[in-house]
């Protein structure tokens, strides 16, 4: 993780050396609920062999539970950079609110481990299909569609300066708004390609808008034909 969740271990280290008689005051459990939410959203890289060091075991986790709580408050980890809601991402990562307090009422509540029978399977270890798009078309703010456009997904152009936050709608000929993407303080040591559920069909004369002016652009990736 990053230079936060590094230096919060040097404020939570001091604190566990006594683990054995840290109150707890909740009855969430890492083997319960927390480990369920990490499998899910946080050990294809915090595993044994992954690009972060790793998080499948309590043992693991504890030292950096307090550290762990901010990173997820400020929703650097996992870094997924989209606000949720404006899009319906099929690759998304980020954990939801209600994942968030889970996380944030088990620190405060002591962090305790549970009983590791509970602990869920390991997921697998494979990779998830890689994505791809049969071309992408490069929009700034005000980019008019000349022909119709079934859009598999979007991603931030190379124009995009590191902290920026940028929404970006396609706004139809009728008038209706279809809402691509809101990035927030945008990293690009994470960038990556958003992919939605289902593919978005916009008609031609559909405008790309994107906010503030002069925020930058975006690739619009364009769906592959049917059957492929």
């Amino acid at each position: 993780m990053r230079g936060g969740l590094r230096a919060g271990l040097l404020l939570v280290l001091g604190g566990i050396g006594a683990g054995g008689h840290d109150v707890f005051t909740t009855p969430l459990t890492f083997s319960r609920e927390i480990s369920r939410v990490f499998y899910a959203r946080c050990i294809s890289c915090h595993r044994d062999g992954g690009t972060a060091f790793p998080l499948v075991t309590y043992e693991q986790v504890r030292p950096w539970a307090k550290a762990i709580k901010e990173e997820v408050l400020e929703r650097r980890m996992p870094p997924w950079g989209a606000i949720k809601g404006f899009g319906d991402f099929r690759n998304d990562q980020g954990l939801t609110q209600e994942q968030i307090e889970l996380i944030t009422d088990w620190v405060e509540g002591g962090a305790p481990g549970g009983d590791p029978s509970l602990l869920p399977k390991l997921p697998s270890s494979a990779r998830a299909p890689v994505l791809k798009a049969s071309s992408e078309l490069v929009a700034g703010s005000g980019f008019v569609l000349r022909a119709p456009l079934r859009l598999a997904g979007v991603r931030a152009g190379k124009d995009v300066v590191p902290g920026a936050s940028l929404m970006v709608t396609a706004v139809r000929p009728d008038r209706t708004v279809e809402p691509l993407l809101w990035l927030y303080s945008y990293a690009p040591k994470f960038a990556r390609s958003y992919w939605y559920q289902s593919a978005l069909q916009l008609p031609a004369g559909t405008r790309i808008e994107i906010a503030p002016a002069g925020a930058g652009s975006v690739a619009l990736l364009r769906a592959a034909p049917s059957g492929h």
